[in-house]
């Protein structure tokens, strides 16, 4: 964990997580963040808040662990109140997001479910609109990542399964927020550095951030007009479930991150305020862009 007590101390980025060699600690998909050794940082005791989304609601996929934990958390302490979206084999992790954003005195409404189906994103859109008052922020980051070495085992219900959770799910979910968006909102989708620098055993899951990034260029263009913006978040290597839960092979889960520059992944902490930024009016000419969270291994 950090030593840091707040995200703006500050201290020598190389040294302010754990770096490898980890251990091998296989689970099954999708993974729980408590079973994580070292456990992610998510900002449950380092991310302070200065009002910077008071009176807006937010929607979060993912958002049991990782990323979306992360963000969650840092948009209830920014004042907004949050939809928490998540697999209901994640309610364990799902839960303690959710007592934590109601901690920071903010309202949350858990909303477990797959969103791989059509008709459940309309009905969480539709949850959220109703529990919260109306709709401000979407954020896509749930994502499904299995490595597969040769493409002769990369099975067709492998390939649509991790279509339908990263491309699918992002279109429907944007397709049904968007009647309910006023201007001034914002649309964040999660991308990854693998849209521009593909990992041979992720040939699928390169394949649909590749995807998000471009849906995002264009879906920015069209509704410009509106007064939404569209911008994505594209991580380097972050310490996360979907890595040891099958995302990566364990030989690989062990030396994770010590192939960008600062030598270690990044935790879901330290992408988090990013995702604020892009949320914030501080990001008001910002959009069509992708933001790079890599450790060193830069965008194109």
């Amino acid at each position: 964990m950090s030593t840091t007590k707040d995200q703006f101390t500050m201290q020598d980025p190389l040294k302010q997580y754990p770096q490898p060699p980890f251990e091998r600690q296989p689970q099954p998909a999708p993974g729980l963040a408590q079973q994580m050794n070292p456990k992610p940082d998510h900002g449950e005791t380092s991310y302070k808040g200065f009002g910077r989304l008071v009176g807006r609601r937010a929607l979060i996929t993912g958002a049991d662990s990782g990323i979306g934990r992360a963000v969650a958390i840092a948009f209830a302490r920014e004042g907004a109140d949050v939809a928490l979206n998540y697999l209901p084999t994640e309610e364990a992790d799902g839960r303690e997001v959710a007592k934590l954003v109601e901690a920071a005195g903010r309202q949350a409404i858990v909303l477990p479910g797959d969103i791989g189906d059509e008709a459940f994103c309309s009905q969480i859109v539709d949850h959220t609109v109703q529990k919260l008052g109306g709709l401000d922020i979407l954020v896509n980051v749930a994502g499904k990542q299995t490595y597969v070495d040769d493409i002769a085992d990369l099975s067709t219900e492998q390939l649509e399964a991790t279509f339908r959770t990263n491309v699918f799910a992002m279109f429907w979910l944007c397709k049904a927020a968007l009647p309910h968006l006023p201007p001034g909102a914002s649309i964040i989708n999660t991308t990854s550095i693998q849209s521009y620098q593909p990992s041979p055993g992720l040939l699928d899951y390169a394949s649909t951030k590749a995807a998000i990034t471009a849906f995002t260029h264009a879906f920015a263009k069209q509704v410009a007009g509106k007064g939404v913006r569209v911008n994505a978040v594209a991580p380097g290597p972050v310490w996360t479930p979907l890595q040891p839960s099958g995302g990566q092979p364990q030989e690989k889960v062990e030396k994770f991150g010590s192939e960008v520059p600062m030598k270690r992944p990044g935790q879901p902490a330290e992408l988090a305020p990013i995702y604020v930024l892009l949320a914030s009016q501080e990001s008001s000419f910002v959009t069509g862009e992708v933001y790079g969270v890599t450790g060193g291994n830069h965008l194109p």
